[in-house]
């Protein structure tokens, strides 16, 4: 073999490895042309299959037919070109050709029949099964919509051998669940694919194509969490792969069908060249058409004028790019139809375009950016007719009695009161005040224009001879100054100014002008504004005087309003005033104290029948008997409050509780049932515009809640989806790092050690500054462990030795001594410097044992069983009889440690029998190999006795030793251990 024909396999293989796309695909045309100048047959025939390999898994499939043909045209003419593993590939990749053409348009039927034929009959000659060949005729028949003839192929594909031609299981179970959905038969496909997505059966593209084909039957079936994680975890898994465009685009039809179309424009903005690589037109059209479904949701719900993600030179909205990618998808349905003489292929795009959602909201628990608010219709321009002033007449009777319910959703009445009454004057001062004093109590109104609502409230009041409302109304105008932001003035301001206001409510009181209800309003508020003045205070000095003072103001309130409680509507000013009691005690550390109080608070307007105000201190007993570990009361006062809340609750505050939920499940075990509020934390924060603060915090959790489910993939896309929210200014140090801590336990379970290692790495880098060091240890160990398992040597020995030192800092001798032996095997591999380097390490960890005396003598045993295996490993060939033999020589040395490793691990304990017992089994393969049977049986036998009182079937490790002792005895008496040199 030339040199240069050399070079060129190697990069052949080298670009084997390099992600799917046009670079790879450019990389394999400039090798053909390498290998045909070389001048070796074999090489050219080989870099063909490469390049079908690359076309084949790639954006470039329409690439494929020359190149097979060309690769086909070389067997016909020179077989001996091809050695038994390109012959293989050969045939293989018939299937490829075959099946691809299916997919392109410009291809006539005919053609692809001729070729289906023309793979029967070389299979056939090769004495190939028929079993691939039936297969393809069965995706043929399938894409035509014969479904005669594809009942008829799918049954001979079934009943045919599988031999070595056959699709592997994983791919075949695809098709098979394939063909069951396509013939409505949802549950039959998901029992077909179960090996595959249970992991079974899995292939370079699967479970990746069967975890997004299981999308839609999932959420038919009534499965909408498996179908989440089938999601999550799939659409990672596609998403670096540019040849499963098909795929991508189920995940993006599943986002446009669950609510989450948001998260679909993420998907569609991720690969711009999707919309327009051209070279599988049967994934372009799948494409566009989820595309066309995803922008009608976004059109239906009022996003019609949002800029999109779409084809590169035009600025797309989402009504804009619904109509071209409808016509695009339509226009290659065409194209296949007239090629195939049917109208399946149109009927099915047409099909699809029309799905609705399956769901309305399914929460992932991965942020996707919030999607723009609709533009508002403009209001209705109200009529003088008769018919809407008899409705006016109904608003107004339902507002009334709202507000004398206490019902949070009187402000919405009486904001319909104010739509349909319009500039009309038929509402009496009175209901004008209503109107005034609900449209200032409204959140989003500027603080400015409610300031003068409540003014103008208080003289409608007035004027409508309600003086007691008007001292209310004027009291709450004075509590919201009090909240204005950057008004160092704001307390004393408002101090000044509800002072008199509280003389006067008392005196209207007093006078029977004013009822208890409203006066009661008055000294709330005035305890609201020294609340105001505590959260504002600047040191602990006045910070204390207003928690005295606000606790001599909530005092004040239940003094007036306790001895009206059986005759006034009072129960939410004696609730607001235990409220305030319980800040105090919680402010004094006294959490027990503060549970009370608001439980009481809560309680008091359950008394009243008025639970939506009882959300609020449910919510603070929940957070405070969490922070106490009283997990039974927090979960039942944070379950209260989501029920009792009701629409009345903030999104924000709705996804506080549902995190919080989460953590106590989660502290109690239930981790199932955790994952559920956590996913509805994580909605409700992104609802509010809260992703990058309460989201995150949702996701966090979320994430590590997946990890103790063991449900890996979807845990690593959450955590994923954190990190670019997270930050230590804004998170904290301890929550960065255990979110790349998890992402990369997360990492590690999926076999994905050198990602998982630069997630600990970056986790230990921050915990370096720590001043306790075992986490920094532990992430460094960590890093370390899966650079090993990456086999990336020279930086795992550095991480090993980076971890080393920490141990041994922090006194962890134990992990020192693992760190040692894991170099001396790093030393042994290929590139590291070999077994001398080894031993020395060895001989390190050996000392480290000795030094820590009597209770690292199970690790001293270990180090030397490893230091035998690893003596015994490195050396070359079986020993010879010679005593100067080196192979002997080595087996003999690794037999003394051998021994050394039994005697220490008998004398750490009857805990260590397992290890012992493995040892003696290591020593009986040694003296098998040195000839010596009779040594040989003799360990073996003690191996068996030492388990004589452990019935079969009872012990797993027990089963095993006696299973190994009785492999020894075979090899003995196959003539291994006949006697040596050395005797037996």
């Amino acid at each position: 073999m030339s040199a240069d024909a050399t070079k060129v396999r190697q990069a052949l293989r080298d670009n084997k490895d390099e992600p799917e796309g046009p670079a790879r695909n450019a990389r394999a045309e400039r090798l053909l042309a390498d290998a045909e100048q070389s001048g070796d047959a074999a090489l050219l025939v080989e870099a063909l299959v490469h390049q079908l390999q690359v076309y084949n898994y790639s954006s470039e499939k329409d690439k494929m037919f020359v190149p097979f043909a060309r690769l086909l045209r070389v067997w016909d003419e020179r077989p001996g070109d091809f050695d038994p593993v390109m012959t293989h590939h050969l045939f293989w990749m018939f299937k490829w050709v075959s099946s691809s053409m299916i997919d392109q348009p410009h291809i006539p039927l005919a053609s692809i029949e001729k070729w289906q034929g023309e793979m029967a009959h070389r299979y056939r000659l090769a004495g190939h099964s028929e079993r691939a060949v039936r297969q393809g005729e069965l995706e043929i028949a399938r894409h035509l919509g014969d479904v005669e003839r594809a009942a008829r192929a799918y049954t001979a594909w079934q009943a045919a051998d599988r031999d070595r031609m056959a699709n592997c299981h994983a791919c075949e179970l695809h098709e098979q669940g394939g063909w069951q959905v396509q013939r409505g038969q949802d549950e039959e496909a998901l029992n077909s694919w179960a090996p595959v997505l249970d992991g079974e059966h899995v292939c370079a593209h699967e479970p990746h194509a069967v975890l997004a084909a299981s999308l839609l039957p999932l959420l038919r079936a009534g499965r909408p969490e498996q179908a989440r994680a089938h999601h999550l975890r799939g659409y990672r898994m596609v998403r670096p792969m540019e040849s499963m465009r098909y795929s991508v685009a189920l995940h993006i039809e599943f986002c446009a069908l669950t609510g989450n179309e948001a998260r679909g424009l993420e998907i569609l903005a991720e690969r711009p060249a999707y919309f327009t690589d051209s070279g599988n037109p049967a994934s372009l059209m799948d494409f566009m058409a989820v595309t066309a479904v995803l922008m009608d949701r976004l059109t239906a719900l009022g996003h019609g004028g949002q800029s999109v993600p779409g084809p590169a030179g035009t600025d797309w909205t989402a009504a804009s790019l619904a109509v071209h990618a409808r016509s695009r998808a339509l226009a290659l349905a065409a194209r296949f139809d007239e090629r195939n003489g049917t109208t399946y292929v149109g009927e099915l795009v047409r099909e699809r375009l029309a799905r609705r959602p399956l769901l309305d909201r399914l929460p992932l628990g991965v942020r996707a950016v919030r999607l723009a608010a609709p533009p508002v219709a403009p209001a209705a321009v109200p009529s003088s007719a008769p018919e809407p002033v008899r409705d006016l007449a109904a608003l107004l009777a339902e507002a009334r009695r709202l507000s004398e319910a206490q019902h949070p959703d009187a402000g919405d009445a009486w904001r319909a009161v104010a739509e349909r009454a319009g500039d009309t004057d038929v509402l009496t001062a009175h209901d004008r005040a209503n109107v005034a004093d609900h449209r200032a109590m409204d959140p989003s109104l500027p603080p400015a224009e409610a300031e003068e609502a409540f003014r103008t409230a208080a003289s409608l009041y007035e004027e409508a001879g309600d003086r007691g409302e008007a001292v209310a109304a004027s009291a709450r105008r004075a509590f919201l100054r009090s909240t204005a932001d950057g008004d160092a003035d704001a307390d004393a301001d408002a101090a000044a100014e509800i002072a008199p206001l509280v003389d006067r409510a008392l005196a209207l009181y007093a006078e029977g002008a004013a009822t208890g209800r409203q006066t009661g309003g008055v000294l709330v508020c005035r305890a609201r504004i020294v609340q105001q003045r505590m959260f504002r205070a600047a040191d602990e000095e006045s910070t204390d005087a207003a928690v005295a003072a606000l606790e001599e103001a909530a005092r004040e309130v239940l003094a007036f309003a306790e001895p009206l409680r059986t005759r006034e509507k009072v129960a939410t000013r004696i609730s607001e005033a235990l409220g305030f009691l319980a800040d105090v005690a919680a402010y004094r550390g006294d959490g027990p104290e503060a549970a009370e109080l608001y439980a009481r608070a809560a309680a008091a307007v359950h008394e009243e029948e008025l639970p939506w105000y009882a959300a609020e201190y449910e919510a603070r007993t929940a957070r405070i008997a969490a922070q106490l570990d009283d997990h039974a009361t927090a979960e039942r006062a944070a379950r209260a409050a989501l029920e009792h809340g009701g629409t009345s609750l903030s999104g924000p505050g709705r996804a506080r509780l549902h995190l919080l939920l989460a953590e106590v499940l989660g502290a109690t075990g239930r981790f199932a049932e955790a994952v559920e509020h956590a996913l509805d934390a994580a909605h409700w924060a992104d609802e509010s515009d809260e992703s990058a603060t309460l989201g995150v915090h949702a996701r966090h959790r979320l994430g590590g809640l997946l990890l103790r489910l063991e449900r890996a993939a979807e845990a690593a896309a959450v955590l994923e989806a954190v990190l670019p929210d997270l930050t230590s200014e804004d998170h904290g140090e301890g929550m960065v790092v255990q979110t790349l801590w998890w992402l990369g336990d997360g990492l590690s379970t999926l076999g994905e050690p050198r990602a998982a290692a630069e997630h600990w790495l970056r986790a230990a880098d921050i915990a370096r500054g720590w001043p306790e060091q075992h986490d920094h240890a532990m992430l460094a160990n960590l890093a370390a462990q899966a650079l090993y398992r990456a086999e990336l040597n020279p930086e795992a020995e550095r991480a090993y030795e980076r971890a080393g030192e920490l141990w041994r800092a922090l006194g962890d001798v134990p992990s020192l001594v693992r760190t040692l032996r894991v170099r001396a095997w790093i030393a042994l591999r290929e590139g590291q410097p070999g077994l001398g380097a080894a031993r020395a390490f060895m001989a390190a960890a050996e000392r480290e044992c000795e030094a820590a005396g009597p209770e690292l003598l199970a690790e001293l045993a270990d180090t030397f069983r490893q230091t035998a295996e690893m003596i015994a490993n490195a050396c070359e060939g079986e020993p010879g009889e010679e005593a100067d033999d080196p192979a002997r020589r080595a087996y003999e040395e690794a037999l003394g440690y051998v021994e050394r490793a039994s005697a220490a691990f008998a004398g750490a304990g009857p805990g260590h029998l397992a290890a012992g017992t493995a040892a003696w089994l290591m020593a009986a393969w040694l003296e098998a190999d040195l000839g010596r049977a009779d040594a040989a049986l003799s360990r073996a036998a003690e191996v068996v006795a030492a388990y004589e009182e452990v019935p079969e079937g009872a012990d797993e490790t027990a089963d095993a030793r006696r299973g190994e002792a009785a492999s020894v005895r075979a090899y003995v008496a196959q003539g291994a251990g006949s006697p040596g040199p050395s005797g037996g």
